[in-house]
């Protein structure tokens, strides 16, 4: 009888993988018994070009290529000249390392020639790789997704790889490196292993228990089910539901902090977006109204990834353009993540100033950080046109923390560089440290549903609908990190890699 239960477990736990033979139409066709071959290196001029193949008729091609009987022996670079199949000219001296599958990126038979850098060296090469039987170029993202295929990779370590690869600050490098060595897919197969457990109790006491046909210490077991499996599901929910509080941080890591500048026209904010991404993106001029739309620019900004705004000054505006340039000003700071103020330290009594206090700023400060998720810093620019004691009244009118800057001079740009770095950290979170991240909204909606089939579990007090909700909740699981996805989401996936990869 422990043979029947152990087989159930063993089979609730194996989420097979299909091989992505065919892909979706339009993106063209391949099967596992054919040969691919890609630039793996950047495109143009480079010291060294890295060109790779991948399946069976790799060694074919590596015979072809360098006249060579037998292959080099595996991982180890061997100096070769390259001959093109049919005609025999030499195309360049270069490095070769074959790679005999299971051991390989893909798990299959891969060959890389690391050859020179020119354009002609490599349209040569590549030429010559296409005249061998059996070799085609290769399609974005096809050698990614064979190593998936072959279990190489699973589908959050192929996301990790992705953001890896378009990663353009330090937080966003530590973030995927972290996915890419699968810590999100472990933390995923442990939630599953525990699922598989509590639906092979469920089923076993379904199948076995009303029948008496289970041993009796097995049957004693069977019965205590309810307080080990609710015991198990309360713990997961628990953690399901501290991951998907995570505010979006993985998101915002991922596809950049969203920090909206605005203030009252005239008071700098065109000159501290343009100190901040440290280029002219935005119209510096003493004329008020000068922009008119949300100028946009992506920063790094204490290795986070920032997107940037500039927007119009708030006001009651004087024309038709500027009255919608107001509206889409107000519209942005309803999608920002982080709001800058900005107002004239000289100038704080005056009516625009006081409006924006009024309207903007009180109600931002009144709030909590957590409760809309909105950060906020208020800004008194211009501080090089105050007097070496201002009068206490100024600063009173404001009655919220704030920093003095002056973009002209760069006066107090470090405190504000370190007080944007405490509020990035605030939102994105530590990519280093802690529970790996969510970083795809695939990923939340995969946990928001697995936690929606375990509440219907704890509502429900039929066996039948219990162990269902189970294999709802584990499904989607095994989803996430890659089982039984369907063909469309993969390719939405693998489109983003490069030729090569």
């Amino acid at each position: 009888m422990w043979r029947g239960l152990s087989a159930l477990a063993t089979r609730a736990a194996r989420a097979p993988r299909r091989l992505c033979a065919r892909r979706s139409s339009g993106a063209g066709s391949w099967t596992p018994e054919s040969t691919i071959f890609a630039l793996s290196s950047g495109q143009g001029r480079c010291a060294i070009a890295v060109i790779r193949t991948s399946g069976p008729a790799s060694g074919i091609a590596l015979r072809s290529l360098t006249a060579s009987r037998e292959p080099p022996p595996a991982r180890s670079a061997c100096l070769h000249l390259l001959r093109h199949p049919r005609s025999g000219e030499p195309l360049d001296r270069a490095l070769v390392l074959w790679f005999p599958g299971p051991r390989s990126f893909t798990g299959e038979d891969c060959v890389e020639f690391h050859v020179h850098g020119g354009p002609a060296v490599v349209s040569g090469v590549l030429q010559a790789l296409g005249s061998v039987p059996g070799l085609r170029p290769a399609e974005p993202g096809e050698f990614t997704r064979r190593a998936f295929a072959h279990g190489k990779l699973s589908l959050t370590e192929v996301e990790g790889l992705a953001d890896l690869i378009h990663a353009e600050t330090e937080a966003q490098r530590r973030q995927a490196l972290r996915q890419l060595d699968g810590e999100l897919g472990q933390l995923c197969r442990g939630w599953a292993k525990t699922l598989t457990k509590a639906l092979a109790h469920v089923e076993a006491y379904i199948d076995f228990g009303e029948d008496g046909s289970l041993e009796e210490g097995v049957l004693e077991q069977a019965y205590l089910f309810p307080l080990t499996v609710d015991r198990d599901v309360r713990t997961l929910e628990a953690a399901l539901g501290s991951h998907l509080q995570d505010a979006r941080r993985g998101q915002r890591l991922r596809s950049g902090v969203h920090v909206v500048v605005t203030g009252p026209p005239n008071a700098g904010k065109s000159s501290l977006v343009n100190l901040l991404s440290q280029k002219p993106v935005s119209i510096v001029s003493p004329e008020p109204g000068t922009t008119r739309d949300v100028l946009e620019t992506p920063v790094d900004l204490a290795g986070f990834p920032v997107l940037l705004s500039d927007t119009a000054g708030l006001r009651e505006g004087v024309g038709m353009a500027e009255q919608e340039g107001v509206r889409r000003a107000r519209q942005r700071l309803e999608q920002a993540d982080i709001i800058l103020g900005v107002l004239d330290a000289s100038d704080l009594a005056s009516p625009s100033c006081c409006s924006f206090l009024d309207t903007v700023v009180a109600p931002l400060a009144a709030q909590s950080p957590t409760s809309s998720g909105q950060r906020f810093l208020l800004l008194l620019n211009k501080s090089d046109l105050l007097p070496t004691s201002p009068p206490a009244s100024d600063t009173a009118l404001l009655g919220t923390p704030h920093l003095l800057l002056s973009c002209l001079t760069g006066a107090g740009l470090d405190g504000l560089l370190q007080a944007l770095k405490t509020e990035l950290a605030a939102v994105c979170g530590d990519s280093s440290t802690g529970p790996p991240l969510l970083t795809r909204a695939r990923h939340q909606h995969h946990l928001q549903s697995c936690l929606d089939a375990l509440s219907h579990y704890q509502a429900t007090t039929d066996l039948a609908l219990a162990a269902e909700a189970l294999r709802r909740a584990r499904k989607h699981l095994s989803h996430l990190t890659g089982g039984g996805g369907t063909e469309e989401v993969l390719d939405l996936i693998f489109r983003d890699f490069c030729v090569g990869k």
